[in-house]
C-alpha cells in the first residue's frame, strides 16, 4: 500500500533523513521509533506531503506522490500531535469544517461525520463544545476528524500524549478496529509498551537513519541475549555465576542476592535451558522455580541507539 523509497532531507549542514525506505502493506501497523531529533517527524511529514524530499519517493499503491494536489493523496489521512480542533465549536461542528475541506458535504458529510463519532464513542457528546472535552476526548476527536475522507493510510503522530489510561486503550481499541478494516498505519510514539501492543513491524531511526526495520521477534534476535532464564536457588549463598559462563549456551550471568535469583542470558532458550538446569543439578545447586523472559522493546531499542527515546543529544 505504501513504499518509502531512499528519502533523504537536509536542512543547510543538518542531514534530517538520510535513505529511509521501508513499506506497509494493507492491514499492517508500522510503528515509528526514535530519540528525539531522530528524523521521525521529518519523514511522516515528507509522506503525507508536507515536505518535499531532496532526493527519494514515497508511492502509494504504487504510484508516486507528485504535487500538493496530487489525488493521490486522499488516500492518506494524518493525525496530528498537536490538536487541529477548535475549541470554541461543537464536536459536530468541527467535523463538518473538517468534512468541507475534503469536498464533502450533504448526506456523504453526514454520514461520515456519524460513523467518525461512533467509531471513536463519541456520538453522544457531538453537540458539546470541545474546549469542555477532557484530554483523550480530544485526542479521540482529533482521530475521527483524520478519518472522514476514509483514508487507506492513517500516519498517527505520538496519538496518545497526554491522555489518561482509559482514553489511551479506548484510541487502541479505536486503531485495532481500523487495522481489522485493512487499514495501514503508520504509528510514531514514545511509549515502547504501545508499539508492543500495536504494531506489526518496527522501524527504528536515529541520527536521520534506518538502524533497524524488522518484526518485534526479529528485533530480538539482533541482541546477543535473547532470552532470560530466572532460576531461584534453594542455596545462593557462595555461589558463584561466573561458574555458568564456561557453558558454551551461556551469554550472561549474574545472581540478585537479595531474592536468591539466578539470571541467566541465552540466545536459544531451546537449547540454553536444558544445559543450564542440567549443569545446576549436576553440580548440586538445587532450585524450586524456573522461568523464562524476552528483553523488552526499550532493551532492544536502548542497545540499537546507545540511547533512551526521549534523549536528542
Amino acid at each position: 500500500m505504501l513504499e518509502v523509497n531512499g528519502l533523504t532531507k537536509s536542512y543547510g549542514k543538518l542531514t534530517a533523513v538520510s535513505g529511509v525506505s521501508f513499506r506497509a502493506d494493507r492491514g499492517e501497523t508500522i510503528g515509528l521509533l526514535g530519540p528525539n531529533g531522530a528524523g521521525k517527524t521529518t519523514t511522516v511529514s515528507i509522506i503525507a506531503g508536507l515536505l518535499r524530499p531532496d532526493s527519494g519517493e514515497v508511492l502509494i499503491e504504487g504510484k508516486r506522490v507528485q504535487s500538493d494536489t496530487d489525488p493521490v493523496k486522499l488516500q492518506i489521512g494524518i493525525v496530528p500531535q498537536d490538536m487541529a480542533l477548535y475549541e470554541q465549536l461543537t464536536a459536530h461542528d468541527n467535523l463538518t469544517f473538517f468534512a468541507a475541506l475534503y469536498s464533502l458535504a450533504g448526506a456523504k458529510a453526514k454520514q461520515a461525520i456519524d460513523d467518525a463519532l461512533n467509531l471513536v464513542a463519541l456520538s453522544d457528546r457531538a453537540g458539546d463544545k470541545v474546549k469542555t472535552f477532557s484530554g483523550g476526548m480530544k485526542r479521540r476527536l482529533n482521530l475521527a476528524a483524520a478519518l472522514l475522507h476514509d483514508p487507506q493510510i492513517l500516519l498517527l503522530d505520538e496519538p496518545t500524549v497526554g491522555v489518561d489510561p482509559q482514553s489511551r486503550n479506548a484510541i487502541f481499541d479505536n486503531l485495532e478496529t481500523l487495522k481489522k478494516r485493512g487499514k495501514t498505519l503508520i504509528y510514531t510514539t514514545h511509549y515502547m509498551e504501545e508499539a508492543e501492543r500495536l504494531c506489526d513491524r518496527i522501524v527504528i531511526i536515529d541520527h536521520g537513519k534506518m538502524i533497524a526495520n524488522d518484526t518485534l521477534q526479529g528485533l530480538h534476535k539482533l541482541l546477543p541475549v535473547t532470552n532470560i532464564i530466572a532460576i531461584a536457588l534453594d542455596h545462593p549463598d557462595g555461589f558463584k555465576p561466573e561458574q555458568i559462563l564456561t557453558l558454551a549456551e551461556v551469554k550472561s550471568a549474574a545472581l540478585e542476592q537479595d531474592q536468591g535469583t539466578l539470571r541467566v542470558g541465552v540466545h536459544d532458550l531451546s537449547r540454553g535451558a536444558p544445559v543450564v538446569l542440567r549443569w545446576l543439578a549436576e553440580n548440586g545447586h538445587s532450585y524450586h522455580h524456573v522461568s523464562s523472559e524476552q528483553p523488552n522493546l526499550e532493551t532492544v531499542f536502548l542497545t540499537l541507539t546507545g540511547r533512551s527515546l526521549r534523549d536528542s543529544k
